[in-house]
């Protein structure tokens, strides 16, 4: 999708941004022509407007507000990436782990779309959120019953977001990533990962650039009608499943 110069200039925050996602993202919007803040634990190799904050801490998130604020005043778009995927059983998880997850998936978003928005009213900027959210925000899985959890907690806090902010013309929306190559999913067996893209209805794993293109799309003004909803990039696996009748094919 050729979005023109629409975003040349834009300033956009890419939390996460070190990772495979984040990355893709960080180098589809600066294709675009935006300007970036690029937002990570470590910023090696990051470049530019980077700013280094361990965003489970108030010390890191109030660093992230304020490099923004000092330096455009005001974002235009805010891509919450960055979040945690753990793998393991309730039983074994001791609650500090529960806590990190909770405050890095959960409350570092909604700190940083408060603040965030604070800076766009003040510049009256009608700006935009974007958070990458999961299809474990809709069903539940063992061993990531956190995970599930903190991302039916964005999905929620993400509508309530843009009930609020809507008079000031600031959207707020969720994106789904599929399967996806790089992520925690990468380190499962070639064989797991292989039954998973079968029963997947159009056969693909989500890759970065999917989800760049959708992010693109959603802080677009072809999006401009567009707050508080959640949108899938997942080959249509949220749709329902595949292995039952994976067999069976139309006869045309």
């Amino acid at each position: 999708m050729d979005f023109g110069d629409e975003f040349k200039g834009k300033r956009v925050v890419i939390t996460g941004a070190a990772g495979v996602m984040g990355r893709a993202l960080v180098d589809q919007f600066a294709a675009a022509g935006a300007e970036i803040c690029a937002s990570d634990m470590l910023t090696d190799g990051l470049g530019g407007f980077a700013v280094a904050a361990d965003l489970t801490t108030d010390h890191g998130l109030d660093t992230l507000l304020s490099a923004v604020a000092e330096e455009w005043g005001a974002p235009d778009v805010v891509i919450n990436n960055a979040a945690l995927y753990p793998s393991a059983f309730l039983l074994d998880m001791e609650v500090s782990d529960w806590d990190r997850i909770m405050d890095l998936n959960v409350r570092a978003p909604v700190v940083l779309m408060r603040g965030f928005a604070l800076q766009m009213i003040d510049k009256g900027v009608k700006g935009n959120f974007i958070n990458i959210s999961s299809g474990a925000a809709r069903k539940m899985r063992r061993t990531a019953v956190t995970y599930c959890t903190s991302k039916t907690a964005l999905d929620r806090m993400s509508k309530g977001f843009a009930l609020e902010l809507a008079e000031f013309g600031i959207r707020v929306n969720c994106l789904e990533p599929g399967f996806a190559p790089g992520s925690a999913v990468s380190q499962l067996s070639q064989e797991h990962i292989d039954r998973v893209t079968n029963n997947i209805p159009l056969g693909a794993q989500t890759m970065p650039e999917d989800i760049g293109q959708a992010a693109l799309y959603l802080a677009s003004s072809a999006a401009k009608n567009v707050t508080g909803t959640s949108l899938a990039v997942d080959g249509g696996n949220s749709a329902g499943v595949m292995d039952v009748y994976q067999d069976k094919k139309h006869p045309l």
